[in-house]
């Protein structure tokens, strides 16, 4: 079991896609072993694990996010019409409409404002027009957890108060420098990683781009890592390698959360909390 230091515990969630599935399976096996939070962070659909989680920090909590994961439909998520797609080629600012993901995370979520989570919560969106990282901790959730999902071109941005906001992994791929800002001595990182064993490129535009996305977050959460790594302890879930799925197709979502529960469990049995190291799957590598 883990021993919990003094000082304040992070879990930071990365954004992936489909891949978040990956993040339930780690959350299972951290908290069968004892591994507890502070509080959480989050960007992309990492906003998404931690807002669900931070709303019910424990093992019942988890396993009804996976089941959520595992119900979850491309076509809610990324529902697309002729219209739409026509759209592009007038005023239309992005090619999906976001109303599907916003009534999926407001039919789930158990809370209505940030703050009213059962742990303190923190979601890292883009502000649009300048690229700066926006940090919101209090608020309404889901224009929150929505903003901090619009991946641009894909999702339009959200307006929150005076800001438009975007994807959270423009400007802070993995927040691990918003999770030491807010205090965290120890940050458990936990990345979705990148399809590292695909035989072809991705097949469609939004496949496309978010596989141009996870590997951007992946190669630069390492360079974060490495300038924490003498002033803090930070310890990184290892993702999942090979992975040969798609960041687009939701329909694996049992197999990566069972994969990634597993390997987690062998990190924690080989004194992965004892050991801070870079796992060697989000630095770029040929399978």
């Amino acid at each position: 079991m883990d021993t919990q230091p003094s000082g304040k515990t992070a879990f930071v969630f990365a954004g992936g896609g489909s891949f978040g599935a990956i993040q339930v399976g780690m959350l299972q096996a951290l908290l069968e072993h004892g591994v507890r939070p502070d509080f959480v962070v989050g960007a992309s659909v990492g906003a998404i694990n931690c807002a669900y989680f931070a709303g019910n920090p424990t093992l019942t909590g988890v396993q009804q996010l996976a089941q959520l994961w595992c119900e979850l439909k491309r076509s809610t998520i990324f529902p697309m019409s002729f219209g739409r797609i026509a759209g592009l080629f007038s005023r239309s600012p992005s090619l999906v409409d976001s109303s599907g993901l916003r009534q999926l995370i407001a039919r789930y979520l158990p809370f209505e404002l940030l703050e009213q989570a059962a742990l303190p919560l923190h979601v890292v969106a883009t502000e649009q027009l300048h690229g700066n990282t926006v940090c919101l901790s209090s608020g309404p959730a889901v224009d929150a957890i929505l903003a901090s999902c619009a991946i641009p071109a894909i999702f339009p941005a959200v307006r929150v108060g005076n800001d438009y906001l975007i994807d959270g992994a423009i400007a802070c791929n993995t927040p691990v420098t918003t999770a030491v800002a807010l205090g965290a001595s120890r940050l458990i990182v936990l990345p979705t990683g990148y399809a590292c064993a695909l035989s072809a490129p991705p097949a469609n535009a939004i496949a496309s781009a978010l596989h141009a996305l996870n590997m951007l977050i992946a190669h630069q959460l390492v360079q974060d890592l490495e300038l924490l790594a003498d002033r803090f302890e930070v310890l990184t879930v290892p993702p999942l390698c090979p992975l040969a799925a798609s960041a687009y197709d939701f329909s694996r979502a049992s197999e990566l959360m069972e994969r990634a529960e597993k390997a987690t469990r062998h990190w924690l049995a080989e004194d992965g909390l004892q050991r801070p190291r870079i796992p060697g799957a989000l630095r770029p590598h040929i399978d």
